[in-house]
């Protein structure tokens, strides 16, 4: 299995953008997979028996100044926190590259939720995470708070984001996150017409079900604050042992109920913080785990979300 530094020294940033599929929702036949022997246990069309899709947040760099950190938040108006701005840049430097490596190592793929300002800041890095088969899902332009923006403003917040990621990688976004979840009341509407298929802003299933927007179909692919380190590592002082153990055992939960339900796992993993060392062990303990388990299949969330919509039985809200 090839490492970063190999990866890129090999193939080269600029030359592979010939092979990234623009429209995530025609790159793979997803039901040419069966992951089942028994389909009488199959719960998903591509022959699954429970979906786990992990997300890579990639928001370092679009922070705004003086952003929270882990060091007290008492600086003096007029300066700037330089060490917290260090931690942001681990993210970008560390954390993302530290776990595309290991994504290759187990064979799987993510959604990575990109923050626009983020994007043009390291545009390297974001093709990369494009160019080794991940999907680009927009994460609105910069941190502002998008739940009490007019409609056309909020229009404007949400289509620059992903157009700072079309224009740096090629891959138009499908997908959408809001700022710690927070959509408001002209989102979802907005998302689809912008064109967008699904969002994660929601924590209400333990699978993907489907809304009616004017008339129309709109997947919604629910996210997670259980399996999150930004909750549970930073909000919760969890150790990385602590973390890998409860993510497993919601795993455990979840794939019993998964022999006679549709169930989705979502985990999540923020640039710097799922990005050091002791997080992609704990990732690694995590993965290696849940891959010893027999109908289990790793999807991104533009993958999940194309199910929805093709899966005459998907849940309907």
């Amino acid at each position: 299995m090839k490492d970063r530094r190999t990866f890129l020294k090999q193939a080269g940033l600029a030359g592979l953008a010939g092979f990234v599929p623009l429209n995530p929702f025609l790159a793979s036949n997803i039901k040419a997979d069966k992951f089942v022997d028994d389909e009488s246990t199959a719960q998903w069309p591509d022959g699954s028996r429970l979906v786990v899709s992990v997300s890579m947040q990639f928001e370092a760099g679009g922070q705004p100044v003086n952003a929270e950190s882990p060091f007290p938040q008492n600086m003096q108006k007029g300066f700037t926190d330089l060490p917290g701005e260090t931690w942001y840049q681990y993210g970008y430097k560390e954390g993302i590259p530290r776990m595309l490596d290991n994504w290759d190592k187990f064979g799987i793929k993510v959604t990575s939720h990109m923050v626009g300002s983020a994007v043009l800041k390291n545009p390297e890095l974001a093709k990369e995470i494009v160019e080794r088969g991940h999907e680009a899902a927009a994460h609105g332009m910069d941190w502002a708070t998008q739940y009490s923006m007019p409609y056309e403003t909020e229009k404007k917040f949400i289509k620059d984001g992903a157009d700072a990621i079309k224009k740096v990688t090629g891959f138009e976004p499908v997908g959408y996150n809001a700022n710690w979840l927070r959509r408001g009341p002209n989102t979802v509407e907005i998302l689809q017409e912008l064109g967008f298929k699904y969002h994660i802003d929601d924590l209400s299933r333990d699978e993907p079900f489907l809304l009616k927007v004017k008339g129309k179909d709109f997947a919604v692919v629910p996210y997670t604050i259980r399996c999150n380190d930004i909750v549970l590592i930073e909000g919760k002082n969890f150790s990385a042992d602590q973390f890998a153990r409860q993510v497993i055992m919601e795993f455990d939960q979840l794939y019993k109920e998964s022999e006679k339900k549709r169930r989705q796992m979502s985990i999540s993993f923020h640039d710097r913080i799922g990005g050091t060392p002791q997080m992609v062990a704990a990732a690694a303990e995590i993965i290696s785990y849940i891959q010893k388990h027999k109908g289990v299949s790793f999807r991104r969330k533009d993958e999940i979300a194309q199910m929805a919509y093709e899966d005459k039985n998907m849940l309907r809200e």
